[in-house]
């Protein structure tokens, strides 16, 4: 027994009753009320219930059915969930009809640099502003970011753009200081399984983009997911951003084979990444709009005004000329496919 499907018109007290009943086993639930039903997500070692307390949930009052959920994520999977979930970050939506950008440079390096940036990609169409503040570096001598001082300039891109924050968190001990500047907490590939962390940004209720790992499976970003979800935190946002294969010709293998996977067995929206999937500038443009006809919700795309002065990401970064371009052909695709960009 994973979900507990209450009748319609099942009372608050019905619900509370449940609830009670649930918490008092040691479990945790998880509410998601629709438009006809409500539907609870049961959370915790559910392989602990006997086929006897399940029938005893079945004949709670209000309870239409239970139903056990083979996929060993829930609240990501789609039998919680079946229609599309959408997150709500300002005036935007993601995992609407509306494709969201979310462009800058990879690092925040100052601020005239950003703001440059910002007002540049925000003219062109982008609809966040991106920018790591605390970098995770393969090598420790290269440049590690700003810290808060570069969410500082990154809310300050955000007043003079009206465009909401994303950057990544990489220590759970900088969670306030990160929630007191962002719009959208970023979960990096190296960090997909930093369980701990995991857990932090899910105790709290800002937007999570989780990008997938190095080598992570699609089962284990969605495992990661329902670590966040776990703690309360529903509102998630998956990210592609291409895995390790055998190839040298990329940076990474950009799969788009997982945008439609994990439609299939999530309701949480995909952004994808071209530029780390490629890590080369000129293979930006077309992987974005490959993702974009394959159904992804977003892009999240590296933008500098200099490249090649860039202290982080140079060779995969467009220029503004570029992204603006890009972001007119991309409009093209959205179209064919019923989307707007």
């Amino acid at each position: 027994m994973d979900i507990i499907v209450l009748r319609p018109g099942a009372t608050s007290k019905e619900l509370r009753h449940i609830i009670n009943k649930l918490e008092s086993r040691g479990f945790k639930a998880n509410i998601s009320k629709g438009t006809e039903r409500t539907v609870v997500g049961v959370i915790g070692d559910t392989s602990k219930i006997t086929e006897d307390e399940g029938n005893s949930f079945a004949a709670m009052p209000g309870v239409e059915k239970i139903h056990r959920i083979i996929q060993p994520f829930k609240l990501a999977s789609r039998d919680f969930r079946s229609k599309n979930t959408t997150i709500k970050v300002g005036k935007h939506t993601i995992g609407g009809k509306k494709i969201h950008v979310m462009a800058g440079p990879c690092a925040v390096e100052s601020m005239p640099v950003l703001l440059d940036i910002a007002k540049e990609v925000s003219k062109a169409g982008a609809s966040f502003i991106r920018g790591g503040a605390f970098k995770p570096r393969t090598s420790p001598y290269s440049f590690q970011g700003l810290g808060e001082e570069g969410l500082k300039i990154l809310a300050e891109a955000r007043s003079v753009t009206g465009m909401p924050v994303v950057t990544e968190i990489m220590d759970p001990r900088d969670i306030h200081v990160i929630l007191k500047y962002v719009d959208v907490i970023q979960i990096g590939a190296r960090n997909m399984q930093n369980f701990r962390l995991l857990s932090e940004v899910g105790s709290h209720n800002t937007p999570i983009m989780l990008k997938r790992g190095l080598s992570a499976t699609i089962k284990e970003l969605l495992m990661a997911a329902e670590y966040i979800m776990a703690q309360g935190n529903d509102k998630v946002i998956l990210c592609e951003r291409g895995i390790r294969t055998f190839e040298t010709a990329t940076r990474n293998t950009l799969d788009l084979n997982a945008i439609p996977v994990i439609k299939k067995l999530s309701h949480l929206p995909v952004v994808v990444d071209p530029s780390h999937g490629v890590g080369k500038w000129d293979l930006v443009a077309p992987m974005a709009k490959a993702a974009v006809a394959a159904g992804a919700d977003g892009l999240m795309i590296e933008v500098h005004t200099n490249p090649e002065e860039a202290l982080s990401d140079g060779e995969q970064s467009l220029t503004p000329k570029k992204f603006s371009v890009l972001m007119k052909e991309l409009k093209a695709v959205a179209k064919a496919v019923g989307r707007t960009i």
